[in-house]
């Protein structure tokens, strides 16, 4: 029998899931593995949103809810926007989505066509190029060269060479962890706004910047459109629940192909949403160690050869120069899982052209597992 195979399938492995994978097989195995590869808060969700899911599953019937998300999810979220940002946004502006992975698969379908250039920052988180890849997108990386976040005139220079129908930037980004200074970012969103390129802001960091306070792109303009989840700062990745804020015109749109893809975000999980916006001090707790993590790699990765290719802004990734030790990271990563027993991920999954010379380590464990890898690694490295 022939089994047809679509060439959207031929996409690049997300290898940080590779090593994962192979981390946990390691473990079953009975080795003792730090694992510093995947951007997984190593905290469960907050105490309020386990209770409210709780309550949830013992007090009611768990469906289907309004493809946008329920009402209560949708103000609370607008509320968040007013109360961190001191920016005003409708509910109606406001989409539930499973996770920020469907809000990028949204995004994309609702705003281009197949053979339409967009532009993503490199390096970059692998999912952008994959699903935009898969979509039919022509997906343009915008080398950063010498600055570590996008900027106006970089896209101004890549629209001129040929014109972009979209950008899409993270800050703080991944795997860099750099984030854009106000008004570079209100520069950036200003300048794409004039030159008719549409805009994603992914978000997905914010409240995890150690440099200084959130500035979101909402408040530079109210036609970008705004991706972010509770999967980092607010410790819910199983939960699989992430928001968009919309351009009025992509709300309808939006919807229509939300209703036929994934019907709606788990009604679970949006009533658990709701109680993490009431968790900030124990969610804090969990940022300042994030912080001492931060410190004590800032510290040790240089000392280890791993010098920082980016200044690490938010979000809790260092992204180092591996250029000392190897020419490929992708192999490289592989010998220290199972030589040193800590796991990382190789730079390809976020440069095709240039990841054979970076890593990735996430720091979003415990102190105690940060300084022990460092250990390992070094002892490994003598």
């Amino acid at each position: 029998m022939a089994i047809a195979i679509s060439r959207r399938g031929n996409v690049e492995p997300f290898h940080a899931m590779d090593i994962l994978a192979e981390a946990n097989r390691l473990r079953g195995e009975g080795r003792s593995i730090i694992s510093m590869a995947v951007g997984q808060p190593s905290d469960p969700a907050p105490r309020a949103v386990r209770e409210a899911a709780r309550n949830a599953l013992e007090n009611g019937r768990i469906g289907y809810t309004d493809s946008l998300g329920t009402r209560a999810l949708r103000e609370a979220i607008a509320a968040h926007y007013a109360d961190h940002y001191g920016v005003s946004v409708s509910p109606c502006r406001v989409a539930v989505t499973t996770g920020s992975s469907a809000g990028f698969n949204l995004a994309f379908m609702a705003m281009f066509d197949a053979g339409d250039r967009v532009g993503i920052a490199a390096p970059g988180y692998p999912a952008y190029r994959n699903i935009m890849a898969a979509l039919g997108l022509e997906v343009v990386e915008i080398r950063l060269e010498d600055r570590p976040y996008l900027t106006a005139e970089m896209v101004e220079a890549e629209h001129k060479r040929a014109p972009l129908k979209g950008i899409l930037f993270a800050s703080p980004a991944n795997p860099t962890g750099a984030s854009v200074p106000p008004e570079e970012l209100d520069m950036l969103v200003k300048t794409a706004e004039a030159l008719g390129i549409a805009v994603i802001s992914d978000e997905i960091y914010h409240r995890l910047n150690f440099t200084g306070a959130d500035h979101t792109a909402l408040s530079c303009s109210d036609t970008v459109t705004v991706i972010n989840s509770f999967s980092k700062y607010y410790c819910m990745t199983g939960w699989r629940i992430g928001w968009m804020v919309l351009p009025e015109k992509l709300v309808r749109p939006i919807e229509r192909i939300q209703q036929s893809l994934y019907i709606s975000a788990p009604e679970l999980s949006q009533i658990a949403a709701v109680a993490a916006f009431s968790a900030t001090d124990e969610l804090e707790a969990v940022k300042q160690r994030y912080a001492a993590n931060r410190e004590l790699l800032g510290e040790r990765l240089p000392l280890l050869r791993f010098p920082l290719a980016a200044p690490m802004d938010g979000a809790f990734y260092a992204y180092c120069d591996v250029s000392q030790l190897t020419n490929d990271s992708m192999q490289f990563a592989k010998r220290m899982l199972a030589e040193a027993g800590v796991a990382a991920t190789p730079g390809r999954d976020f440069d095709t052209d240039y990841g054979h010379r970076f890593m990735r380590f996430s720091y979003a464990g415990s102190l105690e597992e940060m300084a022990e890898a460092t250990d390992r690694i070094a002892n490994w490295l003598r």
